[in-house]
């Protein structure tokens, strides 16, 4: 049974390499004009689109691909930041519980849209490449099938061409008396017979095979041709489908990522603008604070020189310039600078922690900037009585006295 195998292996390798030598043959008298070729332009334009929209398919997929990594490599960078913000918050600032809840909504976020793109996007794709490699191993076997073709319909002309001549070579040959008298000599009459008989028959029979193999190369080509003439039409149209599957399902999901991630920033940024607002507020009381603890050991000071005074000494004179109970004209009310503040141009008032400054209405009020103010130091107007020293300041720094 072994050596029965062997050959009809060794059979049918040797038929293989009958049909490469034959095609190749065919081929080379083809390129040499020696041979016609079957030509489709119709089916040939639509290889072409096969071709293009096989190129366009899988550059499609490989960038799909590589969109999920940068989105991968996205969702790992953000993990790692949110990490780093929930280690890094302190349990006694604002919204400690809400940045620790954000980092895992943001990871989930990520996650949902890497699996979605994936799933939907990305295997769609994949499944949609697969049937191009069939398609195109039955374009190659049509274009072998149509060698085979044409081989054999050169094969069965040749044949038929051959018939002829020796058709009119008997013809030539019974007409010719005088050139078969030898033979008619040499030969007996039944024997004259049987050879052109078994010529005729020869001839038949070579033409019978030409013609019954011209038979099978013409129907396996042509089977392949019909089912390939219908099926790539209707693949190159089912690309747009395709494209308009693909890219609405991405625009969709990243509408919803976008939102979603939205959200979870705009609570963030006020999650920092209340972590901001909480700082001021405890520098403003710490300076509050401290200004109380100083007037406290000055009337606890003033308070001790005056025990420590003879009790027959006269009280000392207080002078308030106006300043303790109503304001000098042309002042609107008294503000005390809780911050510093370093001038940045020269119309600017320099502010120290504690500094009382007398506010004034603008000469001109449409040339007041929103947030700030005008004024002159208390210290300074009680010392000079002069208005050229006032200086704009941050209305944000100072609080009313």
């Amino acid at each position: 049974m072994a050596e029965i195998g062997k050959g009809v292996t060794a059979g049918k390798l040797g038929i293989n390499i009958q049909k490469k030598f034959s095609r190749a043959q065919e081929k080379v008298m083809q390129k040499l004009g020696k041979a016609d070729e079957t030509r489709d332009m119709a089916f040939e334009e639509l290889v072409a689109n096969f071709n293009k929209q096989m190129t366009e398919g899988t550059k499609l997929q490989k960038d799909l691909k590589a969109y999920l990594v940068a989105v991968k490599t996205m969702h790992e960078a953000s993990r790692r930041l949110q990490d780093c913000l929930a280690d890094m918050y302190e349990p006694d600032w604002f919204g400690k519980e809400e940045i620790d809840s954000m980092a895992e909504e943001t990871d989930v976020l990520w996650t949902d849209y890497h699996d979605k793109v994936t799933d939907d996007s990305v295997i769609s794709m994949d499944t949609y490449l697969t049937q191009f490699n069939d398609i195109k191993a039955r374009i190659a076997k049509r274009e072998r099938k149509m060698t085979d073709f044409d081989s054999a319909r050169h094969h069965f002309a040749s044949v038929q061409k051959g018939k002829k001549k020796d058709e009119a070579k008997i013809a030539k040959f019974h007409r010719c008396r005088k050139q078969t008298a030898l033979l008619e000599m040499a030969a007996p009459s039944w024997c004259q017979g049987l050879i052109s008989a078994h010529q005729v028959a020869q001839t038949n029979l070579s033409r019978n095979q030409a013609e019954e193999e011209l038979g099978r190369a013409q129907k396996v080509f042509e089977e392949l041709n019909v089912e390939l003439q219908d099926e790539l039409p209707a693949l190159w149209d089912s690309r747009v489908g395709l494209y308009v599957h693909t890219f609405q399902s991405m625009a969709g999901y990243q509408e919803m990522f976008h939102k979603e991630m939205g959200k979870l920033s705009q609570n963030l940024n006020d999650i920092m603008t209340k972590l901001e607002e909480q700082k001021e507020a405890k520098k403003v009381d710490k300076a509050a604070g401290n200004t109380e603890d100083s007037g406290k050991s000055e009337m606890e000071g003033a308070n001790h020189s005056e025990s420590a005074d003879s009790p027959v000494s006269p009280p000392k004179e207080v002078v308030t310039n106006g300043s303790d109970g109503e304001l000098p004209p042309g002042f609107i009310y008294k503000v005390k600078a809780v911050h510093d503040y370093a001038a940045t141009d020269g119309d600017e008032l320099e502010l120290a922690a504690g500094d009382v400054v007398l506010v004034m209405a603008f000469d001109a009020p449409d040339e007041q900037d929103d947030g700030w103010l005008v004024g002159v130091k208390e210290s300074h107007w009680l010392e000079h009585k002069d208005l050229s020293i006032k200086g704009v300041f941050p209305e944000n720094f100072t609080q009313k006295v």
